[in-house]
């Protein structure tokens, strides 16, 4: 059974109590400490941190990564949070652990996804938890339960408030489920979550031209920041402070504001179901944004029937409005097709996307990327021929479906030069639960250790494996020590930024 709650802008004379107010419910949601752990679930969210890990430990060379990671280690706390990659006893504070660890998760574009009225990457939320458990002391079975609830709030929020219609990044739904999986770890009641919450929420909101025209480094440290900062509203919450409340309904609050008065109804699990939205989010097979998953698996049905490429006069997906919108066509932006863009800005384009997969045959979080092959002409001669556009049957097949039913693909028309034209489509990625080839325990691992190989031994990633499948087993002091070095390649040094000044 589910609980709805219906969320709206109030007047200022009929402010709801604080017991009335969407911050409320979730905070009730995270404070239900006697709510059952679905086992399914919990074995999920134990694939879902190998499968952080092995994006975070792929990335740990790479700018950002590098950047959050130096950040962190001006931070040093003896007894606090282990940072990605570096010796055991190499702590940082966990808000600073936090940010390196899930910039680094996030860098490669590489981990889970979740569709409905908007968009998410859930298992955002896994590091910042993560590092506040070790440095309080927490098992694991604290953890996963966090780590469910934080799963649970930021899947409803999203099933029930767009961000991305008004301009508005989908973190904004990430900074109060990471508050309320806190709460949920914690064991603190309900008035505290309640104020984590609102101030969470407050403090989540930016515009969505972090993923627009040229898309930066801060995409990737957008999540960590967000984690970092709901950790701190915990922590102010549990100093008794309070926060803008409230936050959602309120007539300069987000629905008012943000979205131009747009109310909803959130969907809750009753006190006595378990926290299952887990179940419901996507794995990533390929280094690209979701959108892109689908697309790449469909550019590899097609390459076999198009076997002399310069014959091609132009390709058109069909697809849904998301995917036209955010990585095709109708962004309106031409780094889309420039050869010189980040690669933030090409792992949010569709044309590069099915182009780089038909010449390839395969994908890879590097070489798919090689600003030398991307640069080739004769590759941007193919890539400029694709084109996105938006389809009615697409959006309907990806709008009016629950989350796991939904179309995420395209159906692909290439014109060829002599007239004839190939065409075929594809709904779902194949690893989607749906799929040709949906992933279980075996395609995480394998992930992990093809990622892991060239930076940590076999004797590490080993032991880092056992550890994290039995995460929910684990003690307070396993959790603790638990971590990867990576101990085959020397972990490259930040520029000095501010941090440095006057550290002795």
């Amino acid at each position: 059974m589910s609980l709805v709650f219906p969320v709206a802008v109030c007047r200022p004379d009929a402010r709801p109590a604080p017991e009335a107010q969407l911050a409320w419910k979730l905070a009730e949601l995270a404070a239900a400490d006697d709510r059952p752990i679905d086992p399914a679930a919990a074995e999920l969210a134990a694939l879902r941190l190998i499968d952080n890990a092995a994006v975070a430990i792929a990335a740990l060379n790479r700018p950002p990564v590098v950047a959050a990671r130096g950040q962190a280690i001006c931070h040093p706390r003896a007894g606090g949070a282990r940072v990605i990659g570096l010796a055991p006893e190499q702590r940082a504070d966990c808000g600073w652990a936090a940010m390196a660890n899930a910039t680094a998760v996030r860098e490669l574009d590489f981990h889970d996804s979740y569709f409905a009225l908007d968009s998410s990457h859930p298992a955002d939320c896994i590091m910042p938890l993560l590092a506040v458990a070790q440095q309080t002391r927490l098992d694991g079975a604290a953890l996963v339960r966090g780590i469910l609830t934080s799963y649970e709030v930021q899947t409803a929020l999203v099933r029930a408030l767009p961000l991305q219609h008004h301009r508005i990044d989908h973190v904004a739904h990430l900074g109060p489920a990471i508050a309320a999986g806190l709460g949920s770890m914690l064991a603190l009641p309900v008035p505290v979550i309640y104020e984590a919450v609102n101030l969470a929420a407050h403090l989540s909101l930016s515009t969505r031209q972090v993923r627009k025209g040229r898309i930066s480094s801060w995409k990737a440290a957008a999540p960590g920041h967000i984690g970092k900062t709901a950790i701190e509203s915990v922590d102010r919450a549990m100093r008794g402070e309070t926060a803008p409340s409230p936050i959602y309904e309120g007539d300069y609050g987000i629905l008012a504001v943000l979205l131009k008065g747009m109310g909803g109804e959130v969907t809750l699990p009753a006190p006595q179901d378990p926290c299952r939205a887990i179940l419901d989010t996507l794995p990533k097979a390929h280094s690209a944004g979701y959108h892109g998953q689908a697309i790449i698996d469909l550019a590899f049905r097609l390459r076999d029937r198009l076997p002399d490429l310069s014959q091609v006069d132009r390709i058109t997906l069909h697809t849904k409005r998301m995917t036209h919108m955010v990585m095709g066509s109708g962004s309106g932006d031409p780094d889309k097709w420039d050869p010189a863009a980040s690669r933030e800005t090409l792992d949010h384009s569709a044309p590069f996307q099915f182009a780089r997969a038909l010449v390839d045959g395969h994908w890879h979080h590097d070489h798919s990327y090689d600003p030398a092959r991307i640069a080739a002409p004769e590759f941007v001669a193919l890539w400029r021929k694709v084109e996105t556009v938006e389809d009615p049957e697409w959006n309907q097949r990806f709008d009016t479906a629950a989350p796991l039913d939904k179309a995420h693909g395209a159906r692909a028309v290439v014109r060829l030069l002599n007239g004839d034209v190939r065409e075929d489509e594809l709904a779902v990625a194949d690893s989607h639960p749906r799929g040709a080839a949906p992933w279980d325990q075996q395609d995480y691992i394998g992930k992990f250790n093809t990622l892991t190989a060239p930076f940590v031994s076999q004797a590490q990633s080993s032991a880092f494996l056992e550890q994290a499948k039995t995460l929910a087993t684990l003690s307070a002091k396993q959790l603790f020590a638990f971590g990867i070095v990576a101990d085959l390649v020397p972990l490259q040094d930040s520029p000095a930024g501010l941090f440095e000044r006057g550290m002795r």
